[in-house]
């Protein structure tokens, strides 16, 4: 019911507001479980995603949108509740995964569908990176769901890093026919295998968006990223102080 209503303004809004276009509708089942796995470009990617659809997709949320005190708080955990946010630890540790991957267990045992980003976090600079072989693969062979590969077009370009207000434009969503890997059931223990259905996605995902795939880790990138931006800002401190010494020893 709360979903319903969610669903009903907020995704109206966007729809009215961004006017996402969409292909593939028909490739998303009536009813009947299945895992919806999509690149992850923008913090919105989980509002337009789910505006478009008739049916109700569960993604997983850090837990910090649940868990943060005050009145604020409580209504930022009731919107993400309300829109379909599952609140699960992703600190990193071994049992944070495996709660991931139980929740996602349980939303395909109910019959509904199961929104993922085998990436794992967004990317830093609009490519496509290398999937995690954990979440998605062992979610899909543990069930038998089928897998549907979804693209976002253009949604990190409706609110960039530093930019309070969105720019209002048309993002997009593609979305591909499902994957059947039922040939691998029961076999979510063995790496190669988790492996090799991930690589699979990620390949159909990438001709769906059309990015240039990058065959490393997202965090390893942000890591990558961040370092640089680091020494950086020290490269300049430090030539800023020698300019300054400069001018001091010249006085």
């Amino acid at each position: 019911m709360f979903y319903s209503a969610m669903k009903l303004s907020v995704g109206g809004a966007l729809k009215l507001t961004f006017r996402p276009w969409v292909e593939g509708l028909e490739h998303v089942p009536a009813e009947g479980p299945a895992i919806l796995a999509s690149n992850h470009l923008s913090f919105s990617d989980s509002f337009f995603l789910p505006a478009v659809l008739d049916r109700k997709v569960t993604f997983i949320a850090k837990q910090e949108y649940f868990t943060t005190p005050g009145v604020k708080g409580r209504l930022t955990a009731a919107f993400f509740r309300g829109v379909g946010q599952l609140p699960v630890d992703r600190s990193g540790s071994r049992g944070a995964g495996e709660a991931a991957i139980k929740a996602g267990i349980e939303v395909i045992k109910s019959g509904e569908l199961f929104g993922i980003y085998p990436e794992g976090t967004r990317s830093p600079d609009g490519r496509l990176y290398r999937g995690k072989p954990g979440g998605l693969a062992r979610v899909a062979l543990a069930t038998g769901a089928p897998v549907i590969p979804v693209a976002m077009i253009d949604t990190e370009k409706i609110q960039p890093p530093g930019k309070v207000m969105p720019k209002v434009m048309r993002p997009g969503i593609r979305i591909g026919k499902p994957l059947d890997f039922s040939r691998y059931h029961g076999m979510d223990g063995d790496r190669f295998i988790l492996r090799s259905v991930t690589d699979e996605v990620m390949y159909e995902i990438m001709k769906l968006s059309g990015q240039e795939y990058v065959d490393v880790y997202a965090t390893a990138a942000k890591r990558q990223i961040a370092e640089a931006e680091a020494a950086r800002k020290q490269a300049e401190k430090e030539k800023a102080e020698k300019e300054k010494d400069k001018h001091k020893s010249g006085a």
